[in-house]
């Protein structure tokens, strides 16, 4: 890249590198785009009514409104919120909004990242700065990362939390209210309890090792008889799982019969149990069932 013209005629010694050139027309050109935003912004201000009808249609999607919601426990109180899908739906529609995630620097092993929404109009903006290090912990232990691809992928995952705080600060309280009721409206009416669509919810918490008994013991009654209310709460459960801010043991018990060993195992179990209570011995003979020879 050629220096520009207007250092041509400056001292050697002051003329800036090629670098340093490219950093002052990066610079300019940043400036300039952040100004026709603003300039663009009070041109055209929002009609918030026409922004509130808006995001009003959208959570009339059942796509969305299947994602835009999530439950998470606090201190024993079941706590429901808008999730990330919904808070970018809910900008979207604002209009006059700048909103995203971005990586300042990486060094040591972890990136800088900051996530941030910027009501150009009104010129609120909301910042989120944190650090990601290149790590994966499983149930096995942690790993670095060196895949380009699975650092972004994390820093992606564990920005969007932020990105989601940063939405809803700038967005008035009651729009977001009116969208999660929208929200919810949408999941009651568009509840489907089909056969295939329970199936898919089974398999859709299989995935957090929640099996369809733990899932009938937290509704109190068969799955194929579930309520749409109960379907709807169910969903934010998941994207409250899908999401990372809770874990199953916050809302599932854990699973006996999946816990509860079996054959001779099983038997040597219960007559321990058994000694320890203090109670009858189960002999070998009266635990074997009827018309089969108990284990020698």
């Amino acid at each position: 890249m050629e220096t520009p013209a207007i250092y041509n005629d400056a001292p050697v010694a002051t003329r800036p590198s090629v670098n340093q050139a490219m950093v002052a027309v990066e610079q300019e050109r940043a400036l300039a785009e952040v100004q026709g935003a603003i300039v663009l912004a009070k041109k055209f201000p929002r009609n918030q009514i026409e922004a509130l009808d808006k995001i009003t249609v959208a959570c009339q999607r059942p796509g969305l409104a299947e994602q835009a919601l999530y439950s998470y426990s606090r201190g024993g109180t079941e706590i429901t919120g808008p999730s990330i899908r919904l808070a970018e739906a809910i900008a979207q529609n604002w209009q006059n909004l700048q909103f995203g995630i971005r990586e300042l620097e990486q060094r040591n092993g972890e990136s800088t990242v900051e996530a941030f929404a910027w009501d150009l109009e009104n010129n609120t903006r909301h910042v989120k700065t944190f650090q990601v290090k290149h790590e994966r912990h499983t149930k096995k232990g942690s790993y670095r990362l060196e895949d380009p691809r699975d650092i972004y992928e994390l820093t992606a995952n564990q920005g969007a939390r932020r990105l989601r705080a940063a939405i809803l600060a700038i967005i008035p309280g009651d729009v977001i209210e009116a969208a999660v009721g929208q929200c919810e409206q949408t999941l009651k009416a568009k509840a489907d309890t089909s056969p295939e669509a329970l199936k898919k919810l089974i398999e859709a918490f299989e995935k957090f090792s929640v099996t369809k008994d733990q899932i009938e013991k937290r509704i109190q009654r068969r799955l194929d008889t579930i309520t749409p209310a109960q379907l709807v709460n169910l969903r934010k459960i998941y994207n409250s799982l899908k999401d990372g801010m809770s874990a199953p043991a916050d809302w599932f018990e854990a699973d006996e019969k999946a816990d509860q060993p079996t054959g001779a195992t099983g038997l040597k179990d219960k007559l321990r149990q058994q000694k320890a209570k203090g109670g009858d011995v189960i002999t070998a003979a009266t635990a074997a069932p009827e018309g089969e020879k108990p284990a020698s």
